[in-house]
């Protein structure tokens, strides 16, 4: 997914407005997954998604009718911003334990060959 804006974190709470409260936090997963996989079509082909847009989170948000942007101080706005941002934290936490497992796993594999080998025991 491309860099976030702040104008990205509003339209995807308004995008959120749309869908049923029950439904809310899987629509924002969804949301980020899809804006991930327009980047990744745009890197590949050069072109935005036809569906998903561009690759950025405003753009993956931006494909259905949304309601004007509330005043920041409406509670039922400020849940869907904060689920956006939790979505959002969530993601950037999950690609950074995979990649601390990546690290790690390739780190101690190596460690546990190297202490495996005869050589190692001299």
């Amino acid at each position: 997914m491309r860099p976030v804006l702040p104008g990205d974190l509003t339209l995807a709470a308004r995008y959120l407005l749309t869908v049923p409260l029950g439904a809310r936090w899987r629509a924002a997963r969804d949301l980020m997954a899809r804006a991930d996989a327009a980047d990744r079509y745009r890197r590949r082909f050069g072109r935005a998604h036809p569906d998903w847009g561009n690759g950025t989170l405003r753009a993956a948000a931006a494909k259905r009718d949304l309601p004007p942007e509330p005043r920041v101080d409406d509670p039922v706005y400020c849940d869907c911003l904060i689920l956006v941002l939790e979505a959002l934290r969530n993601r950037r936490g999950q690609a950074e334990a995979q990649e601390m497992q990546r690290v790690t796993v390739g780190s101690s594999s190596s460690l546990l060959t190297a202490m495996a080998s005869p050589q190692s025991s001299q």
